[in-house]
C-alpha cells in the first residue's frame, strides 16, 4: 500500500469517527472517546504527510488539530448536565490539555523550525543522521503508577472541594479557551462596578485564577438575579 491509499484510508476512517449524528446520539463520555480516536487518526494523517517532506502542510494541520481539540472540549463540557459526567471527563481533560497540546504545540515548532532551515542546513541535519521518524506523539510512555491516583484526578478532587458544579465546568470551558475566560471577566468587572465592588477589576481579574473567576461569575449572576 503506498502512502497516498494510506491517507485515503485514514480520511475515511475519521470521516466516520466524526459523523455529527452519531456523536449527538451518545453521551459526553462516549463523546470524549470518539473524538479521541479522531484526534489520534488526524496525527497519522499528519505524520504521513511529515514522511513525504511537507512541512508547510504538517505544521497548518497542527494548529488546526490544536484548534479542534480545543473545540470539540468544549462542546463535550457544556454537554454535561450530570456530576457523575464531570467527574469522568474533568481530569480526562486536563490531560488533554496539560499534556497532549503541549506536545501537539511542541510538534509544531519542530515542524517550523525544520522549516527554516536553508538547504545547506538541512542537508547537514539529515548527513548527522537525525530524522523526523520519532515524530512527536501524545501517547508517549510515562512512568505511572497503579497504586496512586494520576495528578489530575488529585487537581480535580482538590478543586471540587471549593468549587460548585457550574463552576467546574467553567473552570475547564477556561482552560480549553481563552476567549471564554476574556468574556467572564469583562462580565465580572461589568456587574461588581454596578455593585460598588472596586476589587474587581480587570486588572486584578486577569492575575486570578481559573477557580476565582468561575466561582466569581457565579456569584456576580446571584448577585443580578437579587
Amino acid at each position: 500500500m503506498n502512502i497516498v491509499s494510506a491517507q485515503g484510508m485514514l480520511r475515511q476512517a475519521l470521516a466516520d469517527y466524526n459523523n455529527l449524528l452519531l456523536c449527538e446520539q451518545t453521551c459526553p463520555v462516549a463523546q470524549l472517546r470518539r473524538k479521541e480516536c479522531a484526534w489520534a487518526i488526524d496525527q497519522a494523517i499528519t505524520t504521513t504527510y511529515q514522511i513525504q517532506g511537507e512541512y508547510k502542510v504538517v505544521s497548518d494541520r497542527l494548529a488546526n488539530l490544536q484548534n479542534q481539540i480545543r473545540h470539540d472540549t468544549v462542546n463535550i463540557i457544556d454537554a454535561c448536565e450530570t456530576e457523575d459526567e464531570l467527574d469522568f471527563i474533568f481530569p480526562e481533560i486536563q490531560r488533554l490539555h496539560d499534556h497532549d497540546l503541549t506536545v501537539l504545540n511542541a510538534w509544531q515548532h519542530h515542524v517550523d523550525w525544520r522549516r527554516s532551515l536553508s538547504p545547506e542546513e538541512e542537508k547537514l541535519l539529515l548527513n548527522a543522521g537525525f530524522s523526523d521518524s520519532d515524530t512527536y506523539n501524545t501517547e508517549t510512555n510515562q512512568n505511572i503508577s497503579y497504586f496512586s491516583p494520576p495528578p489530575e484526578q488529585k487537581i480535580y478532587e482538590e478543586l471540587k472541594q471549593k468549587s460548585h458544579p457550574l463552576s467546574l465546568r467553567d473552570q475547564l470551558r477556561f482552560m480549553m479557551q481563552t476567549e471564554l475566560r476574556r468574556e467572564a471577566e469583562t462580565y465580572i468587572a461589568q456587574q461588581a462596578s454596578l455593585s460598588g465592588y472596586q476589587a474587581l477589576i480587570p486588572a486584578n481579574l486577569q492575575q486570578a485564577s481559573n477557580m476565582t473567576v468561575a466561582n466569581s461569575i457565579g456569584i456576580s449572576k446571584l448577585e443580578k438575579k437579587r
